[in-house]
């Protein structure tokens, strides 16, 4: 493993998880265990090389680990460490710092379904939820995840919700331009790229509820 060579705190965390990529992985590890082909769909222009070291000094390090999952299933699969787990905090907090990027986004697309999830959860307001109770599932790809809002509060994982109000049927780039990009939902219905089953109105308090932050100011 490479090193600053630096005894400073900060130093030695990028010691860990600061080659490209390696924060990423741990993005796609923050919802629960995949196995290798599930983290090559969500990091798509990672090489398979280049994914399998992050996962090897990873696990050197005490991130993540490997396990195989009992029968019937039998497959191998990646996961966070306790440790591994403390980085959900940093990694929110670094998707919250960038998207105040007083630089415009651009036009690279949101491929990784976990990241959506993981904004929703960064940019829930409780206020504009006040009064609505509503379970979702969204579906977005081959991913599956129960979004549940009561009490001003929200909680997002993997999984089917088990009594859905809607479903939401799109792709991660598709929700995201809804979402925070100015797409609107009838555009997106329209064009087949979403499809909704349940309450429409619970779907449009939905879009509402995640509020894109003010950007920081350009410098001059």
């Amino acid at each position: 493993m490479r090193t600053y060579g630096d005894g400073c705190p900060i130093a030695r965390a990028l010691d860990f998880v600061g080659e490209r990529w390696a924060l990423l992985v741990v993005r796609e590890l923050l919802l629960g265990p995949k196995r290798y082909t599930d983290l090559r769909r969500g990091l798509p222009n990672a090489s398979p090389n280049v994914l399998s070291e992050r996962l090897r000094e990873l696990e050197r390090a005490g991130v993540v680990r490997r396990r195989k999952l009992p029968p019937p299933a039998g497959a191998r699969v990646y996961e966070l460490t306790d440790w591994g787990l403390e980085l959900e905090e940093i990694v929110v907090s670094l998707g919250r710092w960038g998207a105040r990027s007083p630089t415009p986004p651009g036009d690279a697309p949101i491929v990784s379904a976990d990241s959506v999830i993981l904004a929703l959860r960064a940019r829930f307001d409780s206020a504009a939820a006040d009064g609505l109770r509503a379970d979702y599932e969204l579906r977005l790809g081959e991913d599956r995840f129960r979004v549940d809002v009561a009490d001003g509060e929200i909680e997002a994982a993997r999984g089917n919700a088990d009594q859905a109000d809607a479903t939401i049927e799109t792709d991660p780039d598709t929700l995201s331009a809804v979402l925070w990009g100015g797409r609107s939902l009838a555009d997106a219905r329209r064009s087949g790229t979403m499809t909704i089953d349940g309450d429409e109105a619970a779907v449009e308090r939905f879009v509402r509820l995640f509020p894109i932050p003010e950007p920081a100011a350009a410098v001059s």
